[in-house]
């Protein structure tokens, strides 16, 4: 579908400085970061749809990617494009309903993706980077909303595993292309399976390093008032670990998110995570057996 719907859940990341700071028991700032990533569904889905219109040639080569609204002629460039405007309008306009600063986050991701679908994309590791910058965005545009400054160890692990994302998905769009023979992305013809291969295995120890550290750090123990979120890091490291398999393994991976919902013990291992974080935050000084 034309406005990604199912990527939208790349925008929970704005309810990040919610649940981490342990302001999710409050009703009225979880409508404010609700409201936050309605703005961000609004605008992300503008900008798919820009990127479409910018891959249009390229996607009728894709045999995936041709059957996409754009691609395939079912959405004429005109309604797209008016499309695209009135949804990343709407979604800045709302954002002024929050903040101000709120609404200058939005357009900064408006601008900067566009400039990732014009040029940025096809210059090799920056547009990994660009698309690291962009969960960071979500991440201080969920914080602005609710006047909760983000920790920048939640800031250091979103473009940790930000980065780790990008650089598997380029792998498994290179492996793709390699054994379909179809068109690709500029930027794909710089990077080679051995380069990403080391990338990845960067990233993963730093991301799990960084994790790690979270967990243990003076100021995280001083706001939860525990340890108890070192009891995450198994699922965080399986978590990984799990994708990597996708990705190896199974040759998953070209779509990060239609690989993550439709696989069960990756779902599985997320929730509780997800259970065992707000347990932590919520009841954290009743947690200092550790």
């Amino acid at each position: 579908m034309m406005l990604r719907p199912y990527h939208w859940i790349k925008n929970t990341f704005v309810f990040a400085p919610m649940i981490f700071s342990g302001q999710f028991k409050h009703f009225s700032v979880c409508l404010r970061a609700t409201f936050a990533f309605v703005c961000f569904c609004m605008v992300t889905s503008g900008i798919y749809i820009i990127n479409d219109l910018f891959d249009r040639n390229e996607d009728q080569q894709h045999p995936v990617k041709k059957h996409r609204p754009i691609a395939s002629g079912v959405i004429s460039s005109n309604l797209a494009t008016t499309l695209s405007i009135i949804l990343i309008t709407l979604g800045l306009m709302l954002g002024y309903f929050l903040k101000w600063p709120v609404v200058v986050t939005l357009l900064l991701y408006t601008v900067i993706n566009i400039a990732y679908s014009l040029a940025l994309k096809h210059i090799v590791i920056l547009d990994v980077l660009i698309i690291a910058v962009g969960f960071v965005l979500r991440i201080i545009g969920g914080g602005l909303a609710i006047s909760v400054v983000p920790s920048y160890w939640l800031i250091l692990c979103t473009v940790m595993i930000s980065i780790f994302l990008g650089f598997t998905k380029r792998r498994a769009e290179l492996v793709s292309i390699s054994t379909e023979k179809t068109n690709s992305r500029p930027a794909l013809k710089n990077y080679s399976i051995a380069f990403l291969d080391q990338v990845i295995s960067m990233v993963t120890g730093a991301t799990i390093i960084a994790y790690a550290l979270y967990t243990v750090d003076t100021h995280t123990q001083r706001v939860l008032g525990t340890r108890a979120m070192l009891i995450t890091f198994p699922f965080v490291i399986y978590g990984i670990f799990r994708y990597i398999y996708l990705i190896y393994h199974l040759e998953q991976g070209e779509d990060p998110v239609e690989t993550l919902i439709n696989d069960i013990p990756t779902i599985i291992n997320f929730l509780i995570w997800i259970v065992i974080s707000l347990c932590v935050v919520n009841y954290g000084s009743r947690l200092n057996f550790l």
